[in-house]
Parts: C-alpha cells; structure tokens; sequence
C-alpha cells in the first residue's frame, strides 16, 4: 500500500457527530477508525466528540452587533482544534437524511467564528481540505447530507476531498461491507 509522506504541517481533526451513550462505539466511527489507522504514526490527529461539548445554539448577530466575541470554553476549544488542523473530517452518521444536530450545531458557530475580529476563519479555512466519513442504511439516501457538506467547504474555499460510505445499522454493521473497509485504508491517503 502506498503511504503518504509526511508533511510536518499536516495534521487531521476528527470531529465525530455520533449521538450514541458514551462507551458505545457505532458504525461510522468503526469506519473512521480504520481509515485513521492507515495514517502515518507521525501524523497527528485529535478525536473530539460533538456530543460530548458543551456547544450552545448559535444566535444570529450578523445584521445588529456584526460582530462576535472570542468564544468561550468548549467552543473556544473547537476553533482553537479547527484552526490548528490541516485536514477535518466529519464523522458523521446519516440521521434522518441529513446532518446530524452536534454537527449541526458545529457548523452554525462557523458564522460566528468568521466575524469574531482578529480570527480570519474564512481566509484560514481556505487552506484546509474537509472530508466526510459517513454509514447510513442507504448511500443514495446519505447524498443531501454529502451535498450540505460540500456546499459548506465551498462556501469556505476549502478542498473538498469527498466522502467515504459504508452501510450501517446494527452496531458492527459495517463490518460486513467489505468494500467499505477497504476503501477506508487507503481514503485518507489520497492527495
């Protein structure tokens, strides 16, 4: 298998949007997982849990302050994880067609974080490439979804590198979707 080389600027952020307990790992970041695995050691990567933040509902100041403050704790943590990678990946299961509401949230602060002044997040995010990693019953059924995403990386010049689907379900689902698994060790290698 070919490995990429090592850019000591690159580094990948995981942003898992699974709503699943705590300690119950499901179908898209088993996938996730294994395409990690096949990252060189020496490439960083940080795993944060969407669910797991304390994130609040964006309020939209856009057309009264125009501006917003400097975030604060988990949301400050997520720009800070945002801006420092060159390589997101959205590790988001299917729910209900689209995106799921810890992504969701996640995005909307992107707004926010365009008009915070000194952060120059639009300009900064157009360095970055975006990838998805996503399971769902059906691929047809996950391409809004996919289609959202991609809109948000143009939005935002990012390079959209695409998505990566397995078919889920049951937990460990898809492990039985062997051409899902072995596109997963070599997607994050393209490019």
């Amino acid at each position: 298998m070919h490995r990429m080389t090592t850019d000591p600027m690159k580094s990948f952020l995981f942003l898992s949007a699974s709503t699943r307990e705590p300690g119950h790992t499901g179908n898209t970041e088993t996938l996730a997982r294994i395409a990690a695995a096949a990252l060189p050691d020496e490439l960083p990567q940080r795993w944060i849990s969407l669910a797991q933040c304390q994130q609040s509902a964006f309020v939209d100041l856009r057309h009264t302050a125009g501006h917003y403050p400097a975030p604060e704790g988990d949301a400050a943590m997520l720009l800070e994880a945002t801006l420092a990678a060159s390589d997101i990946v959205f590790v988001s299961p299917v729910y209900w067609f689209s995106v799921p509401s810890p992504m969701k949230t996640y995005l909307d602060q992107w707004s926010a974080w365009m008009r915070v002044p000194g952060v120059d997040f639009k300009a900064r995010m157009a360095e970055k490439r975006l990838w998805v990693i996503a399971t769902s019953g059906d691929r047809d059924k996950a391409q809004p979804m996919f289609d959202s995403y991609r809109l948000c990386a143009e939005f935002l010049g990012m390079q959209w590198m695409g998505p990566l689907w397995g078919k889920g379900g049951a937990p460990d689902a898809v492990l039985a979707d062997t051409h899902a698994i072995e596109a997963a060790k070599s997607f994050l290698l393209r490019g």
